[in-house]
């Protein structure tokens, strides 16, 4: 029987499938490589730049680029995670994410990016921006202000729950989830607290009401064990 093909993620074989991106190779090997908009249930899309990796002096995303045999890839170099957490201290000033006070704290893809690449402050000045908050379904919430716009829950809402809730609409700084109703509001919407779209928020931004704190604090998946040790999970 012959060998897998291998490609090599910072000294270490990888074996791939055909058709098999770098991150999917990576991931099915229980290796890691920091991500945030990629999810290994949906199609890449590459939006968040955060699985950037370095490939012959040429920077691109691992969940995009197609593994083949000989690649040397580069993840872990000094440089390529400062710039990953410059990334994520900008999603930190650009929303606002106030982990001690925050119900997702210890469950959250954002804050366990943050401990991973060693974030001890946001280096940027926050912007405190303002958000609409959607409280208006009985079951359901949405913060804006925690929203990181990877588009997980449009594609989760469309592909596995059929409902088709969110979108994301506006440009640049005025880019925001959008509710797929008549009022443009939870409210009237199909969504419900058992849908995909929201278990696969990476942040607090979509979250069941009531649930909030069921799982105490120190209990949680990230509260002692590294993301990277839990590939899984993502």
């Amino acid at each position: 029987m012959s060998q897998p093909a291998t490609f090599k993620l910072d000294g270490r074989d990888i074996p791939f499938e055909p058709g098999q991106t770098i991150m999917q190779a990576v991931q099915a090997a229980g290796a890691y490589i920091p991500h945030l908009c990629h999810h290994a249930d949906f199609e890449p899309i590459g939006s968040c730049k955060v699985c950037s990796v370095r490939i012959k002096g040429r920077t691109v995303t691992s969940c995009t680029m197609p593994a083949s045999a000989g690649l040397e890839v580069e993840s872990e170099a000094p440089d390529i995670n400062r710039d990953r957490k410059r990334l994520i201290q900008m999603l930190f000033v650009e929303g606002n994410h106030h982990c001690p006070f925050c119900e997702k704290s210890g469950n959250c893809h954002l804050q366990a990016l943050g401990y991973h690449l060693g974030m001890q402050d946001t280096h940027f000045v926050h912007e405190y921006p303002q958000h609409a908050v959607d409280a208006s379904h009985p079951d359901v919430m949405l913060d804006r202000s925690r929203c990181v716009l990877c588009e997980l829950c449009v594609r989760a809402s469309r592909e596995v729950d059929g409902k088709n809730v969110f979108a994301i609409g506006g440009r640049g700084l005025k880019t925001e989830l959008l509710i797929n109703s008549p009022s443009g509001t939870l409210r009237d919407s199909a969504v419900a607290a058992t849908d995909r779209a929201l278990s696969i928020c990476p942040t607090g931004a979509l979250m069941p009401k009531r649930q909030g704190f069921v799982i105490p604090i120190g209990q949680r998946h990230y509260d002692h064990v590294d993301i990277a040790q839990r590939p899984e999970d993502t």
